[in-house]
Formats: structure tokens, sequence, C-alpha cells
């Protein structure tokens, strides 16, 4: 399953993914890493979430970068049941052109290894031009 929370910077997706996360540990039996640009939110994070900050690997500079990362993130640990990726639009040069293929290959990931992803994305659906929302849950 991949949820999409969207909207407009300043809408409070952040701060919506951030109590998500922190709400899905309590009642978690797996892992749940949350996918961040930078560290900012570290100390906002329940410690029993691995917070990943992408500003630790500059050299991720496209999506097929960033899906060969979350292959690795995967096999260090086969117990992730949540994978929340905060404003995917500020990661590794990801365009709204980029989220189609994107969001595709989230889905077939999330399929083939069991695992849910949470996306928050700082655009309106009108303006996800060319993402199937098939198998995605919407969230405002």
């Amino acid at each position: 399953m991949v949820k999409l929370l969207i909207g407009h910077k300043g809408s409070g997706k952040t701060n919506q993914m951030i109590q998500m996360a922190n709400d899905h540990v309590k009642t978690s039996d797996g892992s749940i890493v949350f996918i961040n640009k930078n560290q900012r939110l570290m100390y906002e994070l329940s410690y029993r979430i691995r917070v990943i900050c992408m500003e630790d690997y500059e050299h991720i500079t496209n999506i097929d970068e960033y899906i060969g990362f979350i292959y690795g993130i995967i096999s260090s640990d086969h117990d992730i049941e949540m994978i929340y990726i905060d404003s995917i639009l500020k990661h590794a040069d990801v365009t709204l052109g980029d989220l189609p293929e994107f969001i595709d290959r989230l889905k077939a990931i999330s399929e083939l290894f069991g695992l849910s992803f949470t996306v928050s994305v700082s655009a309106e659906k009108e303006e996800m031009i060319g993402v199937n929302f098939e198998g995605c849950e919407i969230m405002n």
C-alpha cells in the first residue's frame, strides 16, 4: 500500500506524518523508517523509529538511485512494516515528472515485500500528471 499525503507547502503534511509515525510505532510489531531531507525532525520522532536523513547521502541524485537506496534499507531489516518519506520533491532531485514512475515502483516494492509507504508530496492531485492513483490511498 502506498499512501500519499498531498497538499501545498505549509499545509501541515510534515506534522501530520510525524504524528502518524509516532502513533504507528506504539502498536507496531515491525520496524518503522522515516526518511527526511535533514536532521530537523530527529527529536520529534520516537526513539523506536529509524530516522534517515538524505543530506547524509548527497550522491543519490535520481529516482533510480533513490529506489536502490530503498532496496538497501529493506535488505538491512526484513522486519520493516512502514517507510515514511517526507517531502519527496526535496530529495534526490525528484520532480513532479518523476512521480508516476516513482510511485509505481513503490507500489511494486510494497507488494513484493509486504510493507507500506506513506509519502508526502508538496503538490495537489491535479498537478501530479500521469500518476496512477489506483492502489494508492490519498490523504489530505
